[in-house]
């Protein structure tokens, strides 16, 4: 009886308890590769505007330089720039330059990691387009990873499977990363018709992933992000100009404020912080990025 009694009581310790302790139990978090703050004033996204009229957000996120890919996502889920991650390339696989901190899964620490070291029996998910994706979220520390199959239907397929995952798993954290804009603005242009209708397309996608956690039932529980990774100029990025650094941050849904733009700076490191402070996580010391803690309720 007695050690029946036990592992009751370690299974319920070992549950995540995010309703008591953190900001939401459930957060989803979407990329958007190649989507620049620019794009804002001409594109037609009603459902990311309602999360920016109902939450918060800043188009002046600034990316870390060389403003393209995989140094971007690293910084974003590492919380740490590229001097101390080591990951400092379009396309880093690994560290050009040694991480200041290693943790047990052989990689410098995400925000996957902690949340999976601090609440062990978390539901951690990441889908994602670009393979770059899988270098830098620590795959080990995820329940669920799955690189989305290229097609013509890439995108819809992404959706499709977020949807699912939801509905199947309730995950606590889940990023859901597309590849687009970027493909178009390499392919068509930076600030062009394909661009605007590319992120009008995503847009509808955005909303089918929110309308999923309703009909999940765990939307009221649920903190929404929506981010970029870097902008573009003509066809191109990776350089100084702001269309090329600047792109939007978007928080919204349980216990975020309603005060639309915050002014308050913002680097692309400061997101994995962030991220923690919803789940009240112990952020390594080696991250330096800043959580923005003024869009939260108290």
């Amino acid at each position: 009886m007695k050690k029946i009694i036990l592992t009751v009581i370690t299974v319920f310790l070992s549950f995540p308890i995010f309703s008591q302790v953190g900001k939401a139990e459930h957060l989803v978090f979407i990329g958007l590769d190649g989507w620049g703050s620019y794009c804002m004033g001409k594109a037609d996204m009603p459902v990311t505007r309602q999360l920016m009229q109902s939450g918060a957000y800043t188009l002046k996120k600034r990316s870390v330089l060389p403003s393209s890919s995989a140094i971007n996502w690293a910084s974003m889920f590492m919380g740490a720039c590229q001097e101390i991650h080591g990951y400092t390339e379009w396309n880093s696989q690994t560290p050009e330059i040694p991480s200041r901190a290693i943790y047990k899964n052989g990689i410098f620490p995400t925000i996957f990691q902690i949340l999976r070291d601090q609440y062990p029996s978390s539901e951690i998910g990441c889908i994602y387009e670009w393979s770059g994706i899988k270098y830098v979220v620590d795959t080990l520390s995820l329940s669920y990873s799955e690189q989305v199959p290229s097609s013509d239907n890439t995108n819809a397929t992404t959706c499709e499977m977020a949807i699912k995952y939801i509905m199947d798993k309730k995950p606590n954290f889940f990023a859901i990363i597309f590849d687009e804009p970027d493909h178009i603005g390499h392919k068509e242009g930076h600030d062009t018709k394909a661009y605007y209708l590319k992120v009008h397309e995503l847009d509808g996608y955005i909303g089918r992933i929110i309308q999923a956690t309703k009909n999940a039932g765990i939307y009221d529980n649920t903190t929404f992000v929506l981010t970029g990774d870097h902008g573009g100029i003509n066809k191109g990025h990776g350089g100084k100009t702001l269309q090329e650094l600047e792109s939007p941050f978007i928080i919204s849904g349980k216990h975020i404020k309603k005060i639309g733009e915050f002014q308050e700076s913002m680097m692309q490191f400061d997101i994995a912080p962030t991220l923690a402070y919803i789940f009240n996580l112990k952020a390594p010391q080696v991250w330096n990025g800043r959580a923005m803690k003024q869009v939260f309720k108290k």
